[in-house]
């Protein structure tokens, strides 16, 4: 029998994509399926970005490119950021790669080892845990509680550092529960971390231009004392309705730069070409459908909150941001993933359970609302004609 290293047994996966498949599935055998799991905007990438790869390929950009990505679209990643942030990034700290998985990969194999400790949120991306695993590493989670608008608490978070710790993974606007952490804790964050200089940050803010209700998004280049540990994690899949292209990018330190470069050699090559020049006219086009979609969703969000609310058991906080609602369903007696498997069965209503992001997800389950404002109420209609035919299981 052949055998593969212990790592393998240890690694996770990102459920919503299962529950995507069966969801197909059940569509494939003629039934009416709504599907609220899977975290993608339902929005066509804009034509002007589409224009710009079948040009590329037009023009002959078939072949490989820098490991890191071609040089205007780091240099186009720099100018994005200082024009929204006022930050100044080096475009030879940027990093192209394929989706923001990579980034996620990358840094916890970069810090995970047996007998450390990396610290992430709970509930949270699924794939955090799962590659802390992976490494051999100790996942400590961060709690994110609904008490606390599902942001991180920074006293919280700063009490869980020991000298253990080597990374600690944060992410806002977040995925699954759209909390928004405020410039007030991020603050508290940052001044606590000036005690623990050895450890690394790695910010995932690739939700950082859905916010709602006059938040604005706190990017953590903003905060000179972190920069030479801080991994930010970003891309183009979700602003710009581009999950199927696989384009992200990152922000290194100096220190650890040739790391992502070297890890890019050896497991990618490159992203591929005409996708860059697409995510170039992304970056350096008209923001128009960017606004229009992130107006749309905020619609949605409200329609969401507000039918959410009157069903029997469930209680919905408000999200700030991203475009997911993670209401509590602990008053309906349900556990989350068997409701949620319930619910895609015999209701065809397609969500994913809390526990699928982590150990405090119990009790809720994600609702994504990039969908038609129409499917959004069929799925929620039904689900209140399940939890009011149905006994919980």
């Amino acid at each position: 029998m052949l055998q593969t290293i212990a790592g393998f047994d240890r690694i996770g996966e990102e459920n919503a994509f299962a529950v995507l498949a069966r969801a197909a599935d059940l569509a494939a055998q003629g039934r009416d399926i709504v599907s609220l799991g899977i975290g993608q905007p339902d929005f066509p990438t804009p034509p002007h970005i589409v224009e710009a790869a079948i040009k590329a390929l037009r023009d002959g950009h078939h072949g490989y490119t820098p490991a890191t990505g071609i040089a205007p679209l780091r240099e186009a990643v720099a100018t994005d950021l200082n024009k929204r942030y006022g930050v100044d990034v080096s475009p030879g700290l940027v990093a192209v790669v394929p989706g923001g998985k990579i980034t996620m990969f990358a840094s916890i194999l970069m810090f995970g080892e047996p007998g450390v400790d990396i610290l992430y949120p709970d509930p949270g991306f699924p794939i955090y845990r799962s590659m802390i695993e992976f490494t051999g590493a100790n996942p400590i989670p961060i709690p994110v509680r609904e008490e606390n608008g599902f942001a991180f608490s920074a006293e919280e978070t700063l009490s869980l550092v020991t000298p253990k710790t080597r990374l600690i993974i944060l992410n806002s606007p977040a995925n699954p529960t759209g909390g928004v952490t405020p410039k007030s804790e991020v603050d508290k964050f940052v001044a606590g971390m000036e005690k623990h200089p050895n450890v690394a940050i790695m910010s995932d803010e690739i939700y950082d231009q859905m916010v709602y209700d006059g938040e604005k998004h706190v990017c953590l280049l903003t905060y000179p004392s972190i920069r030479d540990r801080l991994i930010l994690l970003n891309g183009w899949s979700k602003t710009y309705a581009m999950t199927g292209w696989r384009m992200g990018y990152s922000i290194w330190p100096q220190s650890l730069y040739e790391n992502i470069r070297k890890l890019a050699v050896n497991a990618w090559s490159c992203v591929n070409a005409p996708s860059q020049y697409a995510a170039l006219a992304a970056l350096t086009g008209p923001q128009d459908a960017v606004h229009h979609m992130v107006a749309e969703f905020d619609k949605r969000r409200k329609v969401v909150v507000t039918e959410l609310n009157k069903l029997p058991g469930i209680s919905c906080a408000t999200p700030k941001g991203a475009f997911y609602a993670f209401p509590n369903i602990k008053n309906t007696g349900w556990k989350a993933k068997k409701l949620a498997s319930s619910l895609l069965e015999e209701s065809g209503v397609a969500i994913i359970g809390g526990p699928d992001f982590g150990i405090l997800g119990e009790g809720y389950v994600r609702l994504s609302y990039a969908n038609s404002t129409e499917n959004i109420l069929k799925a929620i209609d039904r689900m209140g004609e399940f939890l009011s035919s149905r006994k919980a299981a």
